[in-house]
């Protein structure tokens, strides 16, 4: 799953990207808004985190836009602005939910798997498709009931953008996006060895290749 953090503070910023990565996360971060209005133009994302008192363009701006563009990606304000008007304007601008400085990370990735769920249309805390059951919080993954098993970060960063949507083939770039952030190298055979480790791991039918278009997994029967 990418994020994209927008946060001027340095401090803030290198700690919740690395806290993000550690989560296996592919985290790119960005300190101010019309870089991240630019980024979300360019790149695909699967929610962005969002503070609000950036320079140039404020957090609130940024949101505005973004849905004016018919972006649905989900948007999480994180912000010292406790102030109820503040929190009321945040979520009817668009923004999916409105996180207050300081918070605990854990709370935070608990809300990043909670508004990627309901933009996936379901409450249910797993993914499944019938065959395969992934946990986002403990990373861990179980096959038609079998005990679980931990998933390296870059292994349950792959499957999960497969689980999201059972049924839709994702290209090698479409998954390198998923599975690294900025800055990080990428192998050319990097995706193939992953799908080559969780295929050993959950058997040779779980991912499955669709020749020259890219990989899935089955939708649920």
């Amino acid at each position: 799953m990418r994020v994209l953090l927008v946060e001027d503070d340095p401090m803030i910023g290198e700690a919740i990207q690395g806290s993000l990565k550690d989560a296996s996360f592919a985290a790119d971060w960005v300190k101010n808004g019309q870089t991240a209005l630019t980024t979300l133009a360019t790149q695909h994302y699967d929610v962005v985190l969002l503070d609000l008192g950036l320079p140039g363009k404020d957090g609130m701006e940024v949101v505005r836009v973004v849905r004016e563009r018919n972006n649905p990606i989900p948007v999480l304000i994180i912000t010292a602005r406790d102030g109820l008007d503040d929190r009321i304007r945040g979520l009817d601008s668009g923004a999916d939910d409105y996180v207050l400085k300081p918070f605990e990370m854990s709370e935070l990735l608990a809300r990043i798997r909670a508004v990627v769920r309901r933009k996936g249309g379901t409450a249910a805390p797993l993914l499944s498709n019938g065959v395969l059951s992934l946990d986002p919080a403990t990373r861990e993954v179980s096959v038609q009931g079998k005990a679980a098993l931990l998933l390296s970060n870059r292994e349950y960063a792959l499957l999960n953008a497969l689980m999201i949507r059972p049924g839709a083939i994702l290209s090698r770039a479409d998954l390198e996006d998923r599975v690294y952030g900025w800055g990080e190298e990428v192998e050319s055979n990097a995706i193939e060895y992953l799908i080559h480790a969780l295929r050993k791991k959950l058997g040779a039918d779980s991912i499955k290749n669709v020749r020259g278009m890219g990989w899935m997994v089955s939708k649920s029967a």
